[in-house]
């Protein structure tokens, strides 16, 4: 691991998520998404991750779409961070899936990588079939960019979103 995954603790962050710090606050930004069951379309977004002292990360994410100024997509969780190398996301949506995702940490130049493995989910009754989803943050300086791919509808690990989100 290189030195950017450990930076100084602030004293602000609890020292067991040290290599998480730089995530912490207010990420507002414009994606793009696209699946073959549906039109590709294009979204505003803001994420927060919030640290109250205790060795976790609260997230919260919300999405408008841009053509039409709509409420579209939100979702409210944790990261945590187990091991050096390791980050785990807990993630609840209100469309009835619950997704929980082991991630590895590396450094790639400047930039702060938060890589996925398949997550397991849950998902209520009425909730739609979505089967797995996978994610990949990359920080660097005040800039965080993500992918997600989703399997759904017979499509298997397929890429849907893409966003660049800037500290506010």
């Amino acid at each position: 691991m290189s030195a950017r995954l450990h930076p100084e603790v602030d004293p602000e962050v609890n020292p067991a998520i040290a290599a998480l710090r730089g995530l912490v606050g207010t990420w507002q930004g414009e994606g793009d998404g696209h699946f073959p069951t549906i039109a590709p379309f294009r979204y505003r977004e803001e994420v927060t991750f919030g640290h109250d002292g205790r060795p976790v990360l609260r997230y919260s994410q919300s999405t408008r779409r841009i053509d039409e100024d709509v409420p579209m997509h939100v979702e409210v969780g944790y990261l945590r961070l187990p091991a050096v190398d390791t980050a785990e996301l807990v993630i609840a949506q209100p469309t009835g899936v619950a997704e929980v995702a082991t991630l590895t940490l590396r450094s790639e130049g400047t930039a702060l990588v938060l890589e996925g493995a398949r997550a397991v989910l849950a998902r209520t009754p009425s909730a739609k079939d979505v089967t797995d989803v996978r994610r990949r943050f990359v920080l660097d300086g005040d800039t965080l960019d993500y992918d997600l791919w989703m399997t759904y509808a017979g499509h298997d690990d397929t890429h849907h979103l893409r966003a660049t989100l800037h500290r506010r």
